[in-house]
């Protein structure tokens, strides 16, 4: 019997680097050309996902009002990517469909490690499956943090200029660990430019 498995694409990069916007650019070209998409996110919208997006936004605090301790941050992340992958990305890629998920493996690697030991959060994140191609989309931090500011969106935990520059250098050394299927593409490019780069890289390995 042929196997129909499915393709698993994660798009990565800094906070305001435009992961969400070409991640749904993806998603569109890819059903413009015929294929089943299945479009998801990290944090997920999963119990562990709402939970790590609340932290994030200082809505989920402990009892004081201090934030959520960094380790168990990163165990929430954690917990919400098995979760995520057992109950929506192992089976839309068993049903034969494309998915695309805005973050993955890396953003924990980057994000995580800046407040965690490296080591620990590569191994609380290790039985996490290898997506089949991770799209990387490289813009320096400066240019983020303009875009951010530029879209007036309410400020992250990790959305300061310091704290994403040593996010990046996080992201290096999260690639050079886990290389497997990781393709860089020039995020100051015009969003168009970007997309098309993208769904090149895509369509090269879909076939």
């Amino acid at each position: 019997m042929r196997n129909v498995r499915g393709m698993f694409i994660v798009i990565e990069g800094l906070d305001g680097a435009g992961t969400t916007t070409q991640a749904s650019k993806l998603v569109r070209t890819l059903e413009a050309n015929g294929r089943t998409v299945v479009a998801t996110r990290e944090p997920s919208t999963g119990p562990f996902g709402v939970m790590a997006r609340q932290a994030l936004g200082r809505r989920l605090v402990m009892p004081g009002g201090d934030r959520i301790d960094p380790a168990v941050l990163a165990l929430l992340f954690a917990a919400d990517r098995m979760d995520h992958l057992a109950a929506l990305v192992r089976p839309a890629l068993a049903r034969g469909a494309v998915v695309v998920s805005d973050r993955y493996v890396h953003s924990s690697l980057a994000y995580q490690s800046t407040e965690n030991d490296a080591e620990w959060i590569a191994e609380i994140n290790s039985r996490a499956d290898v997506a089949d191609l991770t799209i990387f989309i490289e813009v320096p931090a400066e240019e983020c943090a303009r875009r951010i500011m530029a879209r007036g969106d309410a400020t992250e935990i990790f959305e300061a200029v310091e704290t994403l520059q040593r996010v990046g250098e996080a992201y290096e050394a999260a690639i050079a660990k886990r290389p497997d299927n990781v393709v860089r593409v020039d995020g100051t490019l015009s969003i168009d430019a970007v997309a098309a780069l993208i769904a090149t890289e895509v369509a090269q390995r879909l076939g």
